[in-house]
């Protein structure tokens, strides 16, 4: 579970410091803007791949649509311990 959380907060920081850094200049916002769409199949695929580690389908990520709700529901499964093994295979600590 180590690596999907230092790819969210490195991403946090990241988008954090570009946000702030387009207020400045309008370069900044098409770096954010590049940045964001780079990350998005990376972040997505991460995503997925934790909510496998904790044996729960990746279609689960589809609750990240439900406003407010979805989103706290994503967190809780987030931080669930993995199952090792379980239908996706062998949990990170194998």
């Amino acid at each position: 579970m180590g690596g999907f959380w230092r790819f969210v907060a490195v991403n946090f920081v990241v988008a954090v410091v570009l946000g702030v850094l387009a207020k400045v200049s309008s370069v900044f916002l098409i770096l954010y803007f590049a940045y964001a769409l780079a990350v998005l199949l990376p972040s997505l695929a991460i995503a997925i791949r934790r909510l496998h580690d904790s044996g729960k389908s990746g279609w689960m990520i589809l609750l990240g649509l439900i406003p407010i709700v979805g989103f706290i529901l994503l967190i809780v499964f987030y931080v669930q311990p993995s199952d090792s093994p379980n239908a996706y295979g062998h949990g990170p600590e194998d």
